[in-house]
């Protein structure tokens, strides 16, 4: 039997981690991980010293098959990503159903639960939280204005990441769909979560990017986003 332990490793404080996962990842074969520089830095950190094999987006076929075969021969393998939980926003989903085609009854999927951006921001928020709705990242391009009129929809609080490229361009958006559709909406942002340059930014969309337009150089990182 093939245990996959599935780690949430830490968005940014390095002391986020649990005991049981650095217990878990010191008593893994080896490691697959999002990019194997940020990986060793957590692991060096826990004086861990595991063999890492690469897993991420661009990972194509061929590539997971070799995965697959690799932890064949192995009892115990650990996914992480570079930061958060496995499978919110990342492909680690696509690579459990892989392997749960290829081991069948042979594998046991664990979750090791830990740090995550948008849990870190519900717990702060201060609003009513018992239901929400969560959209991972807005797409780039194509598709952009009809996934931010879809989050205006919803009667529930919608959360959803951000990229720092992107942040004004769709708070920009957000503020003429506002008006559009004659929606009032309040807005919690959270940037840099657990990190040095932690913050946490509430008001209106307008307010918001007024915000960032005096503050340029605070728009980067990772940013995760509440609309209610």
């Amino acid at each position: 039997m093939l245990n996959f332990f599935i780690i949430a490793t830490p968005i940014g404080n390095l002391g986020d981690i649990t005991y049981r996962a650095v217990e878990t990842l010191k008593e893994a074969d080896f490691v697959l991980c999002e990019d194997t520089r940020k990986t060793k830095v957590l692991m060096s950190k826990y004086e861990i010293k595991k063999p890492l094999k690469a897993y991420h987006q661009q990972t194509g076929v061929a590539g997971i098959q070799k995965i697959l075969e690799a932890m064949e021969k192995v009892k115990k393998v650990a996914l992480v990503t570079d930061a958060g939980t496995p499978g919110i926003s990342d492909p680690g989903n696509f690579l459990v159903e892989k392997a749960l085609e290829f081991f069948g009854d042979e594998i046991k999927i664990i979750p090791i639960p830990g740090a995550n951006a948008m849990s870190a921001l519900i717990s702060v928020a201060g609003i009513n939280t018992t239901r929400f709705i969560f959209l991972g990242f807005p797409p780039n391009k194509k598709g952009r204005e009809k996934f931010f009129r879809e989050v205006l929809t919803f009667k529930y609080p919608v959360i959803y990441y951000d990229s720092p490229y992107r942040l004004m361009k769709n708070l920009e958006l957000l503020g003429k769909l506002f008006k559009e559709l004659e929606v009032s909406r309040r807005v919690i942002l959270g940037r840099e979560l657990t990190k040095i340059f932690e913050e946490i930014v509430r008001g209106d969309v307008g307010e918001i990017r007024k915000y960032y337009e005096k503050n340029a150089d605070k728009v980067k990182g990772e940013i995760v986003v509440l609309i209610y």
